[in-house]
């Protein structure tokens, strides 16, 4: 059986939370792929944030958001790895680096902070070290990307970060730079370093393809059929053992249970993804704008009082929500929205901050 084999190696250009080029049109170094796959995830991400809001207490919801939580960090996550592999710390790398995601971390760290503060009525705290709400990711990758030199210099580097990511859950970690998340997903960044295009060129296989939505919808009937649900620390990485109220053998086996599972689901995913461009591809190229800006607009719901309403409208709530979130993606990622928040998202050095030989005219 013929591979088809990805169009484009990994670039520096081309990650998850990449911002376009400013020029607009058709990139024709970037392979659709995974620009429908990172738009398709950030997509499950704003969904994600906004069922958390009505999930509790709709089994079937809570079904799907529990599945969902079971693959799309990891495969997110992975695809950071997989465009950071041409990273080895040179100064105009770290300098982009501070750039696309430091900068913005903090500008939205403060906003953040502001929101929390006048929706939920909480004391104004703006504390970079301890991550506001989806500011978690920006951080993380920030020290995930700072660290491939040393996962591209070390022997069998992915079962080294797993066993860094199972241990960082045996003792009491402080939650200073989202240290947690950012040692306990390390394996999924570290994976996506190691991969080769030829790797993702099995999951584009007819047999993939085949078997890529049953096995998703087997994982959602699993979901539905779990009883009682599964506490919600377990994915979203963020606890020890000692806090989910677990011995550490049981906190390893599920640990480990947990990997392999999301393991199968992440390559489903990915095995589903459409190859070709489609009305969507373009939007991939941009996927900073609405994983930074969504939650502003979760933020707003809450204040407007939204979600009860929409919790007592039952699936007709649900369905509301759910169209609303994925129009609003659609909408975050365009031209206009990206040409306001343009400097915000990808902000800039002061030049004199710059060395002389690098400065952009």
């Amino acid at each position: 059986m013929r591979l088809r084999m990805p169009t484009a190696e990994p670039r520096e250009t081309q990650e998850p939370l990449d911002a376009p080029n400013g020029k607009g049109g058709r990139d024709v170094g970037r392979d659709p792929f995974f620009d429908n796959a990172k738009f398709l995830l950030i997509v499950l991400v704003a969904l994600g944030h906004s069922w958390e809001q009505i999930v509790y207490g709709t089994h079937a919801l809570q079904s799907v958001h529990t599945l969902i939580y079971t693959f799309h960090m990891p495969a997110f996550i992975l695809l950071c790895g997989y465009f950071s592999q041409r990273f080895t710390g040179r100064p105009d790398q770290v300098r982009r680096l501070v750039e696309g995601v430091l900068l913005p971390y903090l500008f939205f760290e403060l906003a953040y902070s502001a929101t929390n503060s006048a929706v939920r009525d909480e004391p104004f705290a703006f504390t970079p070290t301890e991550p506001t709400y989806l500011c978690w990711f920006l951080i993380a990758l920030f020290l995930w990307r700072l660290s491939t030199p040393v996962w591209r210099a070390i022997r069998w580097p992915v079962p080294m970060a797993a066993a860094l990511s199972l241990a960082a859950g045996l003792t009491t970690t402080h939650y200073d730079l989202a240290l947690p998340r950012v040692l306990m997903f390390l394996p999924w960044f570290v994976l996506g370093l190691n991969l080769r295009p030829e790797h993702f060129a099995l999951l584009r296989t007819r047999m993939a393809r085949r078997c890529g939505v049953p096995a998703l919808l087997c994982a959602g009937a699993a979901s539905y059929l779990w009883i009682p649900a599964p506490d919600e620390h377990w994915l979203s990485m963020d606890t020890g053992y000692t806090d989910l109220d677990v011995g550490w053998p049981q906190y390893l086996a599920v640990r480990i249970g947990i990997f392999a599972v999301s393991a199968v689901l992440v390559a489903a995913f990915f095995a589903c993804v459409p190859r070709r461009r489609t009305v969507f591809t373009a939007l991939g190229a941009a996927t900073m704008y609405p994983y930074l800006l969504h939650g502003l607009l979760i933020r707003a719901g809450e204040a407007a009082g939204l979600y009860p309403v929409l919790k007592d409208l039952g699936v007709l709530g649900q369905v509301l929500l759910t169209v609303g979130v994925v129009t609003a993606v659609f909408l975050l990622s365009t031209p206009p929205v990206r040409k306001v928040f343009r400097r915000v998202v990808e902000p800039r050095l002061p030049r004199s901050l710059v060395p002389t030989g690098e400065r952009s005219p």
